[in-house]
């Protein structure tokens, strides 16, 4: 794992988005196509919005996994996740195939099964992906199944993550926030060959310092797992790294 710091988050997703672009460049010229993960959250903002400006990548040469989804949360809901990507990203890139998370689906298992079926034909090249308040790794709250093989699958969300979730703007109060999600598995995140965790804001700097400092790996600070992968790509700024200088 590699950590960097930045003096602000405008800085931390250029510089995020850069090495993204360099890895998925490399993997186009090595193979003729590259796969990748995409997250979303306030997190990915700055990453997402430098990113879609490098033009450079042949996005149609690319496939795109989703990190998670709500369960039960239509794609034109302001919080779906559906909804940030195919309005931050896809409607500007436009990658070669998308596989989305659908979370509204009357049989969340079931969607589950569908995309491990699919994911299960590709090797993903690069994954990008934040932290939560409570050291979340996608959806998976702490503690944090670090075994399951499933790729996806159907997760509780703890209350500190659904009020991140309020907090962040995306619900007018606690009880709209779903208590259920579909994530990809932490296992499927460390099958990635590359890992760019871009994680700005003081609000996330106790989770950072708890994932972070020390050697210790834990299921209650699930994205310390992080620390075990040699192409991790940490980005930090001056907010969210206060614990570690």
């Amino acid at each position: 794992m590699n950590i960097k710091i930045y003096s602000n988050k405008e800085v931390m997703g250029k510089a995020a988005a850069q090495k993204a672009a360099e890895i998925l460049k490399d993997a186009i010229d090595k193979k003729g196509k590259a796969t990748f993960v995409i997250a979303t959250g306030a997190s990915q903002f700055e990453f997402l919005e430098s990113l879609v400006q490098i033009d450079s990548i042949d996005w149609s040469k690319t496939t795109m996994f989703h990190l998670d989804e709500y369960v039960g949360i239509h794609d034109d809901h302001p919080a779906s996740f559906r909804k940030y990507l195919k309005d931050r990203f896809i409607s500007k890139v436009h990658p070669g195939d998308v596989y989305l998370i659908e979370g509204d689906d009357k049989d969340p298992e079931q969607e589950c099964a569908r995309l491990n079926r699919i994911i299960g034909n590709y090797v993903i090249d690069i994954s990008f992906v934040g932290i939560g308040e409570n050291g979340h790794l996608a959806f998976n709250d702490p503690p944090a199944d670090f075994d399951i093989e499933d790729a996806y699958l159907v997760v509780l969300l703890d209350e500190a993550c659904r009020k991140q979730q309020l907090g962040e703007g995306w619900f007018k109060n606690l009880d709209e926030v779903p208590k259920r999600a579909i994530s990809m598995s932490i296992k499927q995140i460390i099958k990635s060959k590359n890992i760019i965790c871009t994680v700005p804001d003081r609000r996330k700097a106790e989770a950072v310092g708890n994932c972070f400092k020390g050697e210790k790996i834990s299921p209650n600070c699930p994205a310390s797992i992080l620390k075990k992968h040699d192409n991790c790509f940490v980005f930090l700024d001056d907010q969210s790294s206060v614990y570690l200088k």
